[in-house]
């Protein structure tokens, strides 16, 4: 298993991955969530995309970058075909070093009211609910975590 910056060529493949996992959420909020019509291709160039790979194949993947003092995680999914494996906790870890190598002292994201297994994930990571707004049409939740206490 590998976790490796992605290339533009892989974000057709990130994008299935996106659009498999948050499909189930679109009958609930109303419209396709925000991941599954973001612009894959300009995060890889960015270098703001990596990939989980395992034997051979992307099985998830993670969108982060700075954001201030914070790394911040726009998003993170994994192919609903390998779900229940640790991709999800291992991207989380992935991300604490990333940001530890930064010398960032926080990971922030947001995820959607709706997404309830997420909140789940991310609160048992040790992320501490913030906020929570409506923006930009979602109902967002905001968490962050504190490296220093982690």
């Amino acid at each position: 298993m590998t976790i490796r910056p992605a290339n533009a060529e892989e974000a057709k493949r990130v994008k299935a991955i996106a659009e498999a996992a948050y499909q189930p959420y679109v009958a609930v909020i109303g419209r396709p969530p925000a991941p599954m019509v973001a612009d894959f291709q300009a995060a890889a160039q960015a270098g703001d995309l990596h990939v989980l790979e395992d034997g051979g194949t992307i099985v998830a993947y993670i969108h982060l970058y700075p954001k201030g003092q914070a790394l911040h995680i726009e998003n993170l999914a994994v192919a609903p075909e390998a779900r229940r494996r640790g991709y999800a906790n291992r991207l989380l870890a992935f991300a604490e070093a990333e940001a530890r190598r930064l010398g960032l002292g926080t990971l922030d994201l947001y995820t959607n009211e709706a997404m309830e297994s997420a909140k789940a994930l991310y609160l048992a990571s040790g992320f501490q609910e913030i906020d929570r707004r409506l923006e930009a049409g979602f109902r967002r939740v905001y968490l962050q975590k504190d490296l220093q206490q982690a």
